[in-house]
């Protein structure tokens, strides 16, 4: 899987995109590739169903040189308005931005509501504020909360409508 996604990272960056992230479904059978511009000129310079097709022939004619990698069908398509957050680099380009974050190990809540008995804290939904040495500084109902990037198990960008 780490070949694979090295692979596809590679030759997706050649073209001036950003591997978002990579899912292998159905017995390896799937792959889902999302992306994304690696210097979007506004917040509205989004990937386009030409840039989808740019990368899909590209992986489509890489994997079919590959003999080992055993398709049967790839999807390549942009992360959305919701998209997932994994690189330290995704929450410095998202400074401002909500988003829904689960942790891994629980810390403690030391915001204005917390109580002695108030346990630990796993979700979160609030603004970025930046990053600052492998840390997430995110504001959650009023409160800074500096939470390890190493801890973050999942977290995805929440637009408000």
């Amino acid at each position: 899987m780490q070949d694979l996604q090295t692979l596809i990272e590679k030759s997706v960056s050649q073209l001036g995109y950003e591997l978002v992230d990579l899912e292998i479904s159905n017995r390896g059978k799937l792959l889902r590739v999302f992306i994304d511009k690696q210097n979007p000129a506004d917040s509205k310079d989004s990937v386009n169903i030409d840039d989808c097709v740019l990368v899909s022939n590209q992986l489509g004619n890489l994997l079919a040189v590959e003999h080992e990698i055993d398709y049967d069908r790839l999807e390549v398509s942009s992360p959305g308005m919701d998209r997932v957050l994994k690189k330290e680099a995704d929450y410095v380009r998202f400074v401002g931005e909500r988003v829904s974050i689960k942790l891994r190990v629980g810390i403690k809540d030391e915001g204005p509501n917390a109580t002695e008995t108030t346990l630990p804290r796993k979700t979160f939904l609030g603004l970025i504020q930046g990053v600052e040495d492998g840390h997430l500084l995110l504001e959650f109902e009023g409160f800074t909360y500096k939470m390890a990037l190493s801890n973050i198990d999942k977290a995805r960008l929440s637009p408000v409508f």
